[in-house]
């Protein structure tokens, strides 16, 4: 059985590297070709240097994912996950602090492993092409707060999980999952005002008449927004974006400054307006519902699997505490959901599709999001040419060209 595990998931890999492959090898045969819908705006040039990036980013990434499945599968199928099982449980007697240390030491070391290709892809790649604008310093304290933070948030959730099952052992899979429900919502609330702020600086909107227009528009789309805010996102990089935070009365809209200085006021709210149209059309409880739903499923399974003790015998591993029962059940889970990525991906497109018309209906200005997308995408040096199958599979979005044919469709049958 260890060895039909240890298959599948080099199945699951061959066929994400077989995608990416597939997506490089279109890019490299039709990536000197400048799409209808940016004729005049990317010139061959412009669109060489689109295809450089996509391809550097592309196999840097396929070379730290080399890296992290090399080292996932030593740590799950040489032994490792059992020595450092019975190792953190030789550290202490308590089952709680036995399981912070647990998750603590594993992201720790994963973010350790991380460093050297967050460093080369910042300061190596991004500078390349324009768009990191960070120094070191300014690198370390994100790198400081996002793990002191996670550390923090990690901890939480361990404690409060494990009591649960201490408390309820027949029933701690509905705790849990009610417990991990709240404390998401609850995160939602808070985020704005504790977390965020440790990585930007809000103010308001400096673009004169823009927060005035944004409040109309809103106000049309009936939908109330606390406040408008603008962040320095150029401190760390020229990419740009815009999104929504928060939820309930501090639901906030936040503007990247490049965005800003890239766009007109009207393609700011068009772009704005897609956003809007993720909440009136409830793609976001649609998500929440579904992500919910999953987990709640998948708990109530994982309460029945680890009662056994057959679990680590899957992967060669004679006992294994609780927590390693958990590892091994997650990375079981990794291999059964790879086949329904595509199923997820389609139907994240089709609620960008949908928020895409949304705008459209409320700016009354389909054009305004056109262009938007191509100036995004312009910026971004986003792949123009991705291969059909990756598309399918993997991306959220639709493809860039045909998000723009189609809106640009929708503003002539005006």
């Amino acid at each position: 059985m260890t060895l039909l595990i240890f298959l599948a998931y080099l199945a699951v890999v061959g066929v994400g590297y077989t995608l990416k492959y597939l997506n490089l090898s279109h890019l490299r045969e039709h990536g000197r070709t400048v799409p209808p819908e940016f004729e005049g705006v990317v010139d061959p040039v412009l669109l060489g240097k689109i295809s450089d990036y996509t391809v550097e980013n592309s196999r840097f990434g396929l070379l730290e994912s080399v890296v992290d499945n090399l080292v996932l599968l030593a740590f799950l199928f040489l032994g490792l996950l059992g020595a450092y099982d019975q190792w953190v449980s030789s550290l202490s007697e308590s089952f709680l602090l036995n399981g912070v240390l647990f998750v603590v030491i594993l992201m720790l070391a994963q973010t350790v492993m991380g460093v050297p290709f967050s460093l080369y892809r910042n300061f190596r790649i991004e500078n390349k092409y324009g768009f990191n604008t960070m120094n070191l310093k300014l690198w370390i304290t994100d790198l400081l707060n996002g793990l002191a933070i996670g550390t923090v948030l990690s901890s939480v959730m361990v404690v409060a999980a494990l009591w649960l099952v201490t408390w309820s052992p027949g029933w701690w899979w509905l705790w849990v999952w009610l417990f991990f429900l709240a404390f998401g919502v609850f995160m939602m609330y808070i985020s704005p005002y504790v977390i965020e702020p440790l990585f930007f600086k809000f103010e308001p909107v400096m673009v004169e008449g823009l927060e005035a227009r944004i409040r109309v528009l809103m106000e049309k789309a009936g939908l109330k927004v606390s406040r408008v805010f603008q962040v320095d996102a150029s401190r760390r990089s020229r990419h740009s974006n815009a999104y929504f935070t928060g939820i309930g009365k501090v639901k906030r809209i936040v503007l990247f400054d490049t965005l800003l200085q890239q766009m007109t006021q009207d393609e700011v709210l068009a772009v704005l307006a897609h956003e809007v149209g993720h909440w009136k059309k409830r793609h976001v409880l649609k998500r929440i519902v579904l992500t919910e739903a999953m987990a709640f499923c998948g708990l109530a399974i994982a309460f029945r699997l680890v009662q056994g003790e057959w679990l680590p015998g899957l992967l060669g591993i004679p006992a294994a505490s609780f927590f390693a029962k958990v590892v091994v059940l997650g990375f079981l889970a990794s291999i059964v959901m790879f086949p329904l990525t595509p199923l997820f991906s389609y139907l994240s497109r089709r609620d960008e599709r949908e928020s895409d018309r949304y705008a459209a209906d409320l700016t009354g200005d389909p054009g305004a999001m056109a262009s938007a997308l191509v100036k995004l995408s312009k910026e971004n040096l986003s792949n123009l040419h991705p291969h059909p199958l990756y598309a399918a599979f993997y991306y959220t979005h639709p493809p860039v060209v045909e998000r723009i044919r189609s809106l640009k469709q929708e503003a002539r049958s005006q």
